[in-house]
């Protein structure tokens, strides 16, 4: 009889535990079916094995990486049609680092204006701001 059977295998709780990650978002991503339904003891409870963990740890360190849902989504899909190349994950992930350093320049460009609004600001107990003039686009 197999781990899941018995019912020796991780409960959701548990499972949310050993990754780091809240219950709800656990929910979140079997809702969404990236995380594969668990099957379920002869009461009904759903038990997760190592195959649960080792992909929602996937899952989690690809949105810390920033990827998005769907991108994810492609590279689980690629994962588990056995078929992906190191190629296409590499193309995927540079498409994903080229988005990141966009990003990256915008942030730097909000910087430097946010910097020098702050900079012209009196922070006194005037009607005048200099942060509210940049926002306004004055």
């Amino acid at each position: 009889m197999s781990d899941h059977a018995s019912g020796r295998g991780l409960r959701r709780a548990e499972l949310a535990r050993r990754t780091g990650c809240n219950l709800e978002t656990v929910r979140y991503y079997e809702k969404i079916g990236m995380m594969p339904d668990p099957p379920r003891t002869a009461a009904g409870y759903r038990v997760y094995g190592s195959d649960h963990v080792s992909r929602l740890k996937f899952i989690l360190r690809a949105r810390e990486l920033g990827f998005s849902i769907e991108e994810i989504r492609g590279l689980l899909d690629l994962v588990d049609g056995g078929d992906q190349t190191c190629a296409e994950i590499k193309e995927r992930t540079e498409r994903h680092l080229s988005n990141v350093r966009t990003k990256i320049a915008d942030l730097r460009r909000i910087e430097i204006v946010l910097a020098a609004a702050a900079a012209r600001c009196s922070g006194g107990d005037v009607p005048d701001c200099a942060v509210l003039e940049t926002l306004e686009g004055s």
